[in-house]
């Protein structure tokens, strides 16, 4: 395809909610890229607690099928279906409205028959949405805590958990727990329709991710059906079923630029351990090594150890000293060789002090500013898919002859503001003011209490970030940043910001 062509299409794109990691991140990767991700419009993805509205956001997928830019469709079956991640959770849409919803996918097949559709969806997690006591929802606290430890335990159950699970169910009550139930029942049923929509030729590439789940609890046989279907139908190609769920917009954003850019990402994964791949996430079911060998599949890439395009570097906690220089020496190596080297830091999945004191040294000794991609925050997956995104957008880019290089930065800096600067050191100053006041739960703030706390959020980011810009990009300043607290809880930041060079 012409180098004109391709910076004249676009890909649709449909997060799973509205926070800044699922929904922000996915349209700046096509920046990097130089290509448009046109995202569904943030008054339709609802917020928190409230639902998207999905049966508008048809309105606007039949919008995006009518131009004929638009080459490919990146959609949240979440969103499509419930109104969101959140929404997924909870008793509200049936299955025959989800249906109902899903059909559009098979309506943007028929009107673009070209088009590449990738469709993401999640496999309920055990735990509802974590809400203070008193609030209006399906299970707000303790209810939430104790079908989080219903769901945690064997199904089948063992003999030695019966008495346990039936003083659960009595703390629970019988109709929040068969709601529950049903619930996921519903997105099971939602879960393998999209496994057939899939083989019918409807979806292009599905990915099933298993949001925060372990290796035992109510999800096991739920996982076992999905993988058993996927494999009767032949969908290995086009199908997974993997650990995560906030990354794989991402992950489906970087594959559809790869491909307009005619290339399959060779990707080489290397640990800073000699045991690395063996790690396990405590709210993973899987070994790290299983999550990322299927999201580099999942973001269209190869593994590939020897040849690479991209050297996928991850830090896993306990790395000693001795490991990190090594670790770091190679990175090195290899950043001034040219190479493209996404660094993917999970440590702080121990130790949030270890994590913060290499992101200082990377900072403070150059090499983050050689880095294609650095990520540090949230699950093994989530971390992973979004190095893995940044590194093959700017790959994209630059093979198509599109790439932007202040995007890159930008994207670079907002991912060391942010997994490194608000997650280890500005996000425990927010939870002990708050605490200090009385405020022991941070799920959900009250109005004052986070218009407060952003304000204190945004005072101590904007130190922060003048210091780490300074070692990233020293010929940058901030001409504008917008940071706030999206959810009204202190999990998670927003920061919009545009660099622009000294004169």
């Amino acid at each position: 395809m012409h180098v004109l062509a391709l910076i004249l299409a676009s890909i649709a794109f449909v997060p799973i909610d509205d926070r800044p990691v699922t929904s922000q991140l996915p349209v700046m990767l096509g920046r990097i890229a130089g290509l448009p991700v046109d995202e569904a419009p943030r008054t339709l993805l609802g917020r928190f607690l409230q639902a998207g509205n999905a049966d508008a956001l048809i309105v606007w997928l039949n919008r995006e099928a009518a131009r004929s830019s638009t080459n490919a469709f990146v959609v949240s079956t979440d969103m499509l279906a419930y109104g969101g991640l959140t929404a997924s959770r909870v008793p509200g849409a049936s299955y025959a409205d989800a249906v109902s919803r899903l059909r559009e996918l098979a309506h943007l097949r028929q009107r673009r028959p070209n088009a590449w559709i990738g469709a993401y969806g999640t496999i309920m997690r055990l735990a509802p949405t974590g809400i203070p006591a008193g609030t209006p929802y399906f299970a707000p606290y303790p209810i939430w805590l104790y079908l989080q430890e219903y769901a945690n335990l064997h199904d089948p159950l063992l003999p030695r958990e019966a008495s346990q699970a039936q003083h659960l169910r009595d703390l629970i009550g019988e109709p929040t727990l068969d709601a529950y139930l049903a619930t996921r029942a519903r997105n099971l049923a939602v879960d393998r329709l999209l496994l057939t929509m899939t083989a019918s030729g409807t979806i292009d590439r599905l990915v099933l991710g298993q949001d925060d789940a372990g290796p035992v609890g109510l999800h096991v046989p739920d996982v076992g059906l999905l993988q058993s279907e996927l494999a009767a139908q032949s969908l290995r190609d086009r199908a997974s079923i993997e650990p995560g769920a906030d990354e794989l917009g991402t992950a489906l954003v970087a594959h559809a630029l790869a491909r307009a850019a005619g290339w399959a990402p060779h990707i080489a994964v290397r640990y800073s351990t000699p045991n690395g791949s063996l790690y396990q996430d405590p709210i993973e079911y899987a070994p790290v090594a299983t999550a990322i060998d299927a999201l580099i599949r999942v973001c269209g890439g190869v593994r590939d150890d020897e040849h690479p395009d991209i050297a996928l570097d991850v830090r896993v906690p306990q790395t000693s000293p001795a490991e990190d220089d090594a670790f770091v020496a190679m990175m090195t190596a290899d950043a001034s060789a040219g190479r493209a080297v996404a660094l993917a830091d999970l440590s702080y999945l121990k130790s949030y002090g270890d994590q913060a004191n290499f992101a200082r040294r990377i900072l403070a000794s150059g090499l983050a500013s050689r880095l294609d991609a650095y990520s540090s925050w949230n699950t093994n997956a989530n971390t992973v898919g979004t190095a893995l995104g940044e590194a093959i957008a700017a790959g994209a880019g630059r093979r198509l002859g599109t790439y932007d290089a202040l995007a890159h930065r930008t994207f670079t800096f907002v991912m060391f503001l942010d997994a490194y600067a608000f997650h280890d050191e500005v996000r425990p100053d927010l939870n002990a003011t708050l605490a200090a006041q009385g405020i022991v739960d941070h799920s959900l703030l009250s109005a004052d209490a986070a218009t407060a706390t952003a304000q204190r959020d945004r005072a101590l980011l904007w130190s922060y970030a003048t210091t780490i810009l300074a070692q990233l990009d020293p010929g940058y300043h901030i001409a504008a940043m917008s940071i706030g607290l999206p959810w009204s809880r202190t999990f998670e930041t927003s920061i919009d910001v545009g660099l622009a060079p000294n004169l």
